[in-house]
């Protein structure tokens, strides 16, 4: 018989880029996920599912039409679960089914406080735990951290009131009816009950997650050195992904040494426009937050738009070229300076192409207002990519380290076509401050929100504080009162994301946000100001001015 989702009814926008499909639980969001990821409708751009929902990133201009193909997805059903052999959108795959056996020490230093609120002894705890059959439902919260629900019912756990700022990786942990091991050290405030060396996350495999959606896992308790076993039916994940170690250039010609860092200033970061097609398995977008200044930088110097440039917060960056190079710098306006070999100062122009000799230095100074600036060079930064990307994202620990003194930088071989004259793309400038303001739409949780605190938060003018970072502002400003307090379940986010946390105080997420997250989704900024949330300072004001939908 044929397995078909059942639903709520209801398709929510979540700004102009996406939509949020409601599902009776898990089970049938996964199933609803599967059928979007196999085949996607003309207009989706990948989905995601999770506790009880699956979020839908759109193209542009698609919005109207995938909710209609939705809704008519929604009343036919969503389709035979166990239809298709694989994946045929993006580059996160569908997996066949597979059993994973987990092998647990079960050591986990909140074992004994979890087994007393369940009212079992420790033993009961650790024999129940390994003898239940537990499915991972969807990854969020962090690369390759897979939610398990169980195939029975599994009694709630209440997470840690305060969480640990490191919990190690491998560590097998507990929380509401979830279980999970945790891919890689990180903070987190799940009850940790034992730990496994399963490798849960692996970027050198082919598929770098190991639960993938639909996978059925075990926990076998063992007394000594945890490892991972494959049931006789399914294959193990494969070897080394040749994206994790690709070729140095175009045609095989070699990267050349093109930069020397000799200083970085608070933050230097190498991005792009960042990872495609794995959403699926915990991975964010990231790339640069400025999307239009970075693509500007490359595009005057003859780059494609999505090659890797500098992310410079708040200038201090000063290189030196070991070849002939051409650079051009945009965002947050940082004054550049050249200091040729034989120590003449050169004080170059905004908005134009710049060739540094080799062996001059250049020197970004601090920006007058904007937070970021660009810094692109004719070829492209030549890095490793990591999952088709050589961004940095911060939440996740992919892509290159920040940038120190002493680095040396690789550039790819020039295009074939002479450097664009006379481009100057003025259209975009960053914002002068310290008023801000973005247009936001609905998010689909607006109404757990107070009708006063839904019009607070697009009367008051918030403060941007100095906890923010590339996953997301922090606001300060009035206590947003909301009407709904119960937990929600984890749900799909997207960048402009404005999330209201217990405390009453609104989150933007920015492009290296967590896939999923547990606060309800008051607002969405429109994609087309995004970039002004990335050049934003510490101190500054930010106004949310609330936009119907087209």
């Amino acid at each position: 018989m044929s397995e078909r989702a059942r639903t709520t009814g209801r398709v929510l926008p979540v700004g102009d880029r996406a939509l949020l499909v409601e599902c009776d639980g898990s089970a049938d969001a996964l199933v609803l996920w599967r059928r979007l990821h196999r085949e996607p409708p003309c207009g989706v751009v990948e989905p995601v599912v999770a506790a009880r929902t699956v979020l839908v990133r759109v193209a542009e201009g698609r919005q109207d039409a995938v909710r209609c193909l939705l809704e008519e997805i929604l009343g036919e059903g969503a389709g035979d679960e166990g239809a298709g052999t694989g994946a045929t959108s993006g580059t996160a795959p569908v997996p066949q089914h597979r059993e994973v056996v987990v092998e647990t020490v079960y050591d986990g230093e909140d074992l004994t406080e979890v087994a007393a609120h369940l009212g079992w002894s420790v033993e009961e705890l650790v024999a129940r735990h390994g003898a239940t059959g537990w499915t991972s439902a969807f990854l969020g919260f962090a690369p390759g951290f897979a939610y398990l629900r169980s195939d029975a019912r599994w009694p709630d756990v209440p997470r840690r009131a305060s969480p640990r700022t490191r919990v190690p990786a491998g560590s097998v942990a507990l929380a509401g009816p979830w279980s999970a091991v945790y891919p890689s050290a990180s903070p987190g405030g799940w009850q940790l009950v034992g730990h496994t060396d399963a490798p849960v996350w692996d970027v050198g495999r082919a598929e770098p997650a190991l639960l993938l959606p639909g996978t059925t896992v075990r926990f076998r308790p063992v007394r000594e050195r945890a490892r991972v076993g494959w049931a006789e039916h399914a294959a193990p994940p494969a070897g080394p992904a040749d994206v994790a170690t690709p070729p140095a250039g175009p045609a095989g010609v070699a990267p050349r040494p093109a930069l020397e860092v000799l200083g970085t200033g608070p933050l230097c970061l190498v991005q792009d426009l960042g990872r495609r097609g794995y959403l699926s398995l915990g991975v964010p977008t990231s790339g640069a937050l400025d999307r239009r200044a970075a693509a500007r930088a490359n595009r005057l110097v003859g780059n494609t738009r999505a090659q890797a440039v500098l992310e410079v917060l708040l200038g201090g960056l000063a290189v030196r070229a070991l070849a002939d190079v051409v650079v051009a710098v945009t965002g947050a306006p940082a004054p550049v300076t050249l200091r040729l070999a034989d120590s003449a100062l050169v004080r170059p122009g905004p908005g134009r192409p710049v060739l540094v000799p080799e062996g001059a230095e250049l020197h970004l100074g601090a920006p007058a207002t904007g937070l970021r600036t660009y810094l692109a060079v004719r070829g492209g930064l030549d890095l490793p990519l990591v999952l088709g990307s050589r961004a940095t994202d911060v939440l996740s620990g992919l892509g290159p380290p920040p940038l120190r003194a002493g680095d040396v930088l690789g550039v790819l071989p020039p295009p074939g076509e002479a450097v664009p004259a006379g481009v100057d793309d003025s259209a975009y400038d960053v914002p002068p401050g310290p008023e801000h303001q973005v247009r936001v739409l609905p998010g689909p949780r607006a109404d757990w929100l107070t009708p006063g605190a839904r019009a607070l938060l697009h009367a008051h003018a918030w403060t941007v504080t100095d906890r923010s970072n590339r996953v997301g502002l922090r606001l300060a400003g009035p206590v947003l009162e909301r009407a709904e307090t119960s937990e929600l379940a984890s749900e799909g986010t997207v960048p402009g994301a404005v999330q209201v946390p217990p405390e009453g105080q609104p989150v933007i997420f920015l492009a290296d946000h967590p896939v999923t997250g547990g606060y309800p989704v008051v607002a969405v900024v429109v994609d087309a100001d995004l970039d002004v949330l990335g050049q934003v300072r510490p101190g500054e004001r930010l106004h949310l001015v609330a936009v119907e939908p087209d």
